[in-house]
């Protein structure tokens, strides 16, 4: 264990030191040169994108590394020769994808720009104008008024149908901080119902609330909405907004792309469009217990995630725990797991790079998943760690679920 462990460490820093000079030198004209380019080219990103992974500080080098391979492969016009697209498929097309996000054009990651996602997608991410009456963006600012919010959404469901009544509970994440708050994890979800039958999206509208007697302000609240495509498919369409408190009291909601603040990614939390909810133990009252268990059997009903023509999600390959469909003792899967069982394409959608560390490990670590498993604690991390190596190994005699893909080996 030792040795392969320093051995592990040896390459690694060849890796560092050595191949990124590689991306400099003269291009790669024959098969076995481009060979041994495109292996050291996927050797380092790994790396670095496994250390993206595991902090956000390597975040700066993994960009460096990933901008770097896509210029080589432009101007070497490898993307525009047949044989080598044809040779290496995934890898052309994964630096393509994984690229998008690197611009400040295209921070959601998806093939159009942010400013015509959101021009063309404002039907399925406009918040309803009921959740926007000052009196319940007045009850959402503070914890200690959450109460008054839910009696105005009870109020809004006496005038609705059965079934349009709106769901809704306050809870803490487990997961993530709002993106202008890495530290407030308190939620108000409301579920607003939609008609399949009229192209009316199911939206999921969300707002950050402030910790107990805290007194500074959380402006975060986001849309997701779900829309029914064909074969069993749904359509998740993202945006955020900001809350914008006036002296005066008033508060005001915008994009927060439109307000200039930038954007996040969407799929790389949203593997499988809507996230169900897996509340701080205690954090929901006895009376809405009820609720949260109803909301998540609705994400069940959802069909397998796409985002429209936005993002082909495939293109970013399989991800933890994958299984190849008949038996490859080269590349063994962790012992007893099969996370593609569920999340694959047609299922719950691939965990692959780019992911969020915190999510994924909240899940695994906290013993949401495995579905159905029942482990102690350090079973549970050791799983967690065996999917990770797993899925970022790059030995070249048994590399991981990424780098086998991208060399063409699960063909």
């Amino acid at each position: 264990m030792r040795r392969q462990l320093l051995l592990w460490i040896l390459f690694a820093l060849y890796l560092t030191q050595v191949a990124p000079h590689t991306l400099g030198l003269p291009c790669a004209k024959t098969t076995r040169e481009q060979d041994v380019w495109v292996q050291r080219s996927i050797d380092l990103l790994i790396m670095k994108a496994h250390a993206a992974y595991e902090r956000e500080s390597a975040e700066p080098a993994y960009s460096r590394t990933l901008a770097g391979i896509a210029t080589r492969l432009k101007q070497c016009k490898l993307a525009e020769d047949s044989t080598f697209t044809a040779r290496y498929p995934e890898f052309v097309e994964y630096i393509r994808v994984l690229s998008l996000d690197q611009t400040t054009e295209h921070e959601l990651g998806f093939e159009v720009s942010d400013r015509i996602y959101f021009q063309e997608t404002k039907s399925f991410v406009s918040i309803p104008d009921f959740l926007l009456s000052p009196e319940l963006l007045k009850a959402v600012r503070r914890f200690e008024t959450v109460p008054k919010a839910k009696a105005i959404l009870r109020a809004i469901n006496t005038t609705r149908s059965a079934n349009e009544q709106l769901l809704f509970f306050s809870y803490e994440s487990r997961h993530l901080g709002t993106p202008d708050n890495d530290n407030s994890y308190r939620r108000l979800l409301i579920v607003v119902p939609g008609n399949p039958s009229l192209k009316i999206p199911e939206k999921w509208v969300q707002f950050g609330i402030p910790d107990p007697r805290s007194r500074a302000a959380i402006r975060n609240m986001s849309v997701v909405a779900v829309v029914t495509g064909p074969e069993n498919t749904t359509n998740t369409y993202f945006k955020d907004y900001f809350r914008t408190y006036r002296r005066n009291g008033k508060v005001e909601v915008n994009g927060r792309w439109e307000l200039g603040e930038g954007d996040d990614n969407c799929v790389k939390c949203h593997k499988s469009g809507v996230l169900p909810i897996f509340p701080v133990d205690g954090s929901v009252s006895e009376d809405e217990k009820a609720v949260v268990e109803e909301v998540n059997k609705r994400f069940l009903t959802y069909g397998a995630p796409r985002f429209g023509k936005y993002l082909d999600a495939s293109k970013f390959g399989p991800g933890l725990g994958y299984r190849p469909p008949t038996p490859d003792t080269r590349h063994p899967a962790p012992n007893s797991v099969n996370c593609s069982s569920c999340h694959q394409p047609n299922g719950l959608g691939w965990l692959n790079w780019p992911m969020n560390s915190v999510l994924i490990s909240s899940f695994v670590e906290g013993g949401r998943m495995p579905k159905g498993a029942r482990l102690k604690g350090w079973e549970s991390s050791a799983l967690y760690a065996r999917l990770i190596d797993d899925y970022f190994a790059i030995d070249p005699k048994r590399p991981g679920v990424l780098k086998a893909w991208l060399l063409g080996r699960r063909r």
